[in-house]
């Protein structure tokens, strides 16, 4: 039976806040992501934390760049130990490349299209193949060049699954257990998530901003199951 993981997003501003919400999480989440929000105000220090309290970090900081300086950034990476990054599949075939031949590395997941962007702000970004075309192309060349995995919406996930099948690992963010209004405007539930092919879904605000973590990450996992 196909297995979706929950990776629930550090977005705090401190490491105090990082660690009060690692300590209500405590047994029952094992990855952990840590983005640019968190990482510019601590930075490796948010990473030691969580390895500390036995997690897995997704290091999700969208690595953009000469393909040189991203494969800096991704050996920097591992001699954090983490388990992945992220780095946008937009940068091309040389840059995804020059990671994916390093000896030693994490896990090398690829950004296709952000879950903030819809078709409007898609086009005005200067992609004019619409959304499902571009995170197909992308997806494509993310598995050319060595990629682990791809971060897409979970409305595009079973497409994905459908065509690569177990070769690329599906992680979803915009995740909404109920609706709500916010800047994710292709969000799907962990049930939906799972149903269309996710791997791992990335759940941020619904555990952060709930009154009990804990009983929200709990409802989680138990959707998926």
């Amino acid at each position: 039976m196909h297995k979706t993981e929950l990776i629930a997003a550090l977005d705090t501003h401190t490491l105090k806040e990082a660690a009060g919400l690692l300590d209500r999480l405590e047994g029952s989440v094992k990855y952990f992501k840590i983005g640019s929000v968190l990482f510019t105000a601590e930075g490796p220090a948010a990473v030691d934390l969580v390895h500390k309290r036995g997690g897995k970090v997704f290091l999700d900081l969208k690595f953009h760049d000469i393909p040189n300086t991203v494969k800096g950034a991704v050996k920097n990476a591992q001699a954090m130990g983490v388990y992945s990054v992220s780095l946008h599949l937009s940068g091309g075939a040389e840059m995804l490349k020059a990671c994916a031949e390093l000896e030693k590395r994490p896990r090398l997941w690829g950004i296709t299209v952000l879950t903030s962007f819809d078709e409007h702000n898609l086009f005005r970004a200067g992609f004019r193949g619409g959304i499902d075309k571009t995170v197909k192309l992308l997806a494509a060349l993310g598995l050319d060049c060595g990629m682990d995995g791809v971060v897409c919406s979970p409305l595009e996930a079973w497409r994905l699954k459908a065509a690569h099948g177990s070769k690329l690992t599906l992680v979803t963010p915009g995740i909404r257990p109920a609706s709500r209004g916010d800047d994710q405007k292709r969000a799907v539930t962990p049930a939906e998530a799972r149903a269309n092919g996710a791997d791992f879904i990335v759940v941020g605000r619904p555990i952060i901003e709930a009154e009990d973590p804990a009983a929200a990450a709990a409802a989680i996992l138990k959707e998926l199951k």
